[in-house]
């Protein structure tokens, strides 16, 4: 499916945005750390498309791994066989996340190896990558060349799994990356390229200062290997050595005359903090050569751990698909959505999956705030005006010396008396309009933690405003004041409002629970109400407008519906899956 917008909300005043994923490698099934960097990019795709960016998304599956063919042997497949089986898990397993990737390569498609033969043969013809002797350290589990300092770093172990290097002598051809040295400082140093967090950027800073070595850029053919992967352009004897391959995807898929508007506007890369190395100083030097512009963004974050203890295969407790599939399944997806968006290792440190925290944060951020407060308002609205808005409202009260309204109503004869409290005024229109001015400053700098607190801050801020203004007991005093039943419809639809801009603000993670609310509340104009990602009608600027043409009407009727999200049992254990096979 196509997930960008109609010509209505492509607003000309933003550039295109390209946001990709690493491609993951197909010798096993999709686990929660492949998810998560997807997710990421998901929630950034769809908050770009809804300020109006012509947004295009992209991820897929690296399939000519020297493990590939080596797992496809042992399960009795040819490699593109295995290929093709976990290529399709991954497509369920993002399908399932619901993410809106508007494309999904394989890089063992035609379109990708044509274009990644064309642009090794021109630094090839350019001399760029020559022929030369490799003698150093690599590591077989991630298919990657290590420096001598690395590698003693290290104790001669793979950085990420800890199994032992192996010393390799060998003819490779190899990318001149020396020559970009002094680009590549200037570009970082000056965030021209930005690699964020900024703990990444001096990782990546301190490495580049102490020097940079020729990139073998290809494998030599040697007896007994499987018939995998591209042949280096005129070289039958060897092939493209599979990273420099795969970054070429990035840039693949989009140069085209119908797609290059998304490399010439702006270009994110995300992944984990194990590849930056890759992505942050060979694929920029490559791009460089070939003539192109670098992305303007790396963004590398950290890792999850399960329940305090980090993940490896070898303790079998990777949170797989099966258990966020499970999860999902008791709380919802967007819970799910929600809870690796906002506690995930978006940062420089890990974060930890663990069940108590799911619990914690599911109650707290969603059942007891979003839930709750989306599920008051339709409740009164439905008691008090038969599930009508009556009236629309400027969002503006004022409380005398701190008074609420439900302590001077149930104390009348107090209510003249002077407090020490200074008066309390609220500016919930205002208030929202910052929230969104927020959230779009976060969004800028991928704080995406920050850019969906901004839609909850605006919830906290309906919960303590109805704890001022009281409408449930305001109801019960119609009689005794003077113009209350406006007062009430005021505050309903001052309440309404707030949590529909709101909702708008938390749609990028829960997509699916906020197209629930926009139905109950028959917010029909702002998408297809069938369809939660069919696209916005208009830009944020324009949907999130207090009483504006896409606010609440007088006459709309608000369904009371079921609470978007019941309370989670703090007792209850975390739910069990049946072992991966």
């Amino acid at each position: 499916m196509n997930y960008n917008l109609a010509m209505s909300n492509q607003n000309t005043d933003h550039t295109p945005y390209y946001i990709t994923t690493p491609i993951y490698y197909v010798n096993d099934r999709p686990h929660i750390g492949h998810c998560y960097t997807t997710l990421i990019a998901d929630v950034a795709a769809r908050a770009q498309r809804l300020i109006g960016r012509d947004v295009f998304f992209l991820t897929g599956t690296d399939e000519h791994a020297e493990k590939v063919s080596k797992t496809a042997a042992e399960n009795d497949k040819t490699p593109y066989e295995w290929a093709t089986i976990n290529a399709d898990r991954f497509k369920a397993a993002f399908d399932f996340m619901n993410f809106s990737n508007d494309d999904f390569v394989r890089t063992t498609e035609d379109r990708h190896k044509s274009k990644a033969v064309e642009y090794i043969t021109q630094l090839k013809d350019a001399g760029i990558i020559t022929l030369g002797d490799y003698e150093g350290w690599y590591d077989p589990s991630q298919e990657e060349y290590l420096t001598e300092m690395v590698a003693k770093e290290n104790d001669f172990k793979s950085p990420v799994t800890g199994r032992d290097l192996e010393k390799r002598v060998e003819q490779n051809w190899f990318f001149d990356l020396p020559r970009y040295e002094p680009w590549l400082l200037e570009q970082i140093e000056s965030d021209t390229i930005r690699v964020l967090p900024e703990a990444r950027k001096n990782e990546v800073l301190g490495r580049l200062k102490q020097g940079l070595r020729p990139v073998p850029v290809s494998r030599q053919i040697k007896e007994g290997d499987a018939d995998w992967g591209i042949q280096m352009p005129g070289d039958d004897s060897h092939r493209i050595y599979v990273w420099i391959e795969a970054l070429c995807n990035y840039l693949t898929i989009v140069d085209n005359d119908e797609r290059q508007k998304y490399w010439d506007g702006e270009v994110v890369h995300l992944m984990a903090k194990d590849i930056i190395w890759f992505h942050a100083i060979i694929w920029p030097a490559m791009l460089n050569a070939l003539g192109k512009t670098p992305p303007q963004t790396v963004y590398a974050h950290a890792y999850w751990i399960a329940e305090g203890t980090k993940m490896s295969k070898s303790l079998g407790n990777f949170v797989e698909i099966d258990l966020l599939q499970a999860y999902a399944e008791k709380h919802s997806l967007d819970a799910v959505r929600w809870f690796l968006t906002t506690q995930g290792p978006l940062g420089a440190n890990d974060s930890d999956f663990a069940h108590s925290r799911f619990v914690e944060v599911y109650n707290a951020d969603l059942a007891n705030s979003v839930g709750n407060s989306t599920s008051r308002v339709g409740n009164m609205f439905n008691k008090y005006f038969d599930g009508k808005v009556s009236g629309t409202c400027n969002g503006e009260f004022g409380f005398d010396n701190g008074t609420s309204l439900q302590t001077a109503l149930i104390a009348l004869e107090n209510a003249g008396k002077k407090s020490d409290d200074p008066d309390r005024t609220y500016k919930i229109a205002e208030f929202t309009s910052q929230a969104v001015v927020n959230a779009c400053d976060s969004l800028s700098k991928m704080d995406l933690d920050a850019m969906l607190d901004a839609g909850r801050s605006i919830v906290r801020h309906v919960d303590d405003f109805i704890s001022f203004s009281a409408p449930f007991t305001l109801a019960k005093q119609l009689d005794t004041l003077e113009d209350g039943t406006h007062a009430l419809s005021s505050i309903l639809y001052s309440c309404g409002e707030a949590l529909r801009i709101a909702s708008l603000l938390l749609s990028p993670a829960m997509p699916e629970k906020m197209a629930e609310l926009w139905r109950n509340w028959n917010c029909n104009h702002l998408v297809d109400p069938d369809d939660a990602n069919s696209g916005f009608v208009a830009p944020l600027s324009e949907l999130a407008k207090w009483n504006g043409d896409y606010g609440l009407k007088p006459g709309q009727e608000i369904i009371k519906g079921e609470a978007l999200f019941m309370r989670a049992d703090t007792k209850e254990p975390a739910p069990e899956i049946e072992p991966a096979s």
